[in-house]
């Protein structure tokens, strides 16, 4: 069989009889129309079946991304971001000055601590190193 003379040409998975009109069941749907800040409208569909509560009230606009409300007159705000804070800014929200202070006096007061304990290790390794070296000679 010559496949050029195919019965199925140019049809798709799941076609029914050319010139049919009816192509299956369709679901009952509600359409919404929800509008954004920008004045953009669109207007999702939604199978009948669902209960009003559980659909949505706000939906992202697929225009601009900003939300969207179902009231025409009164679209959601733009919400107000916040500028980035640093580590530091977390810090001060957290801590008062005396805390503060007083955390960073003990930091240093146990860096100077080790730091002292370590010269102290460090002479006496080179005091052990210069008697060693005394005896081997």
């Amino acid at each position: 069989m010559n496949s050029s003379n195919s019965a199925i040409r140019g049809s798709r998975v799941g076609a029914g009889p050319s010139g049919e009109k009816d192509t299956g069941f369709q679901a009952e749907r509600i359409q919404r129309t929800y509008y954004c800040f920008n004045n953009h409208s669109f207007s999702p569909l939604f199978a009948a079946s669902a209960e009003v509560e559980e659909l949505p009230t706000e939906l992202d606009c697929p225009h601009c991304g900003l939300p969207a409300g179902l009231d025409k007159d009164n679209p959601p705000q733009i919400a107000k971001h916040e500028p980035y804070k640093t580590h530091l800014a977390y810090v001060k929200e957290r801590r008062t000055e005396a805390e503060a202070k007083a955390l960073l006096d003990e930091a240093v007061a146990a860096v100077r601590e080790r730091r002292e304990r370590l010269l102290a290790e460090a002479k006496a390794e080179i005091k052990k190193n210069t008697k060693a070296n005394k005896r081997s000679a």
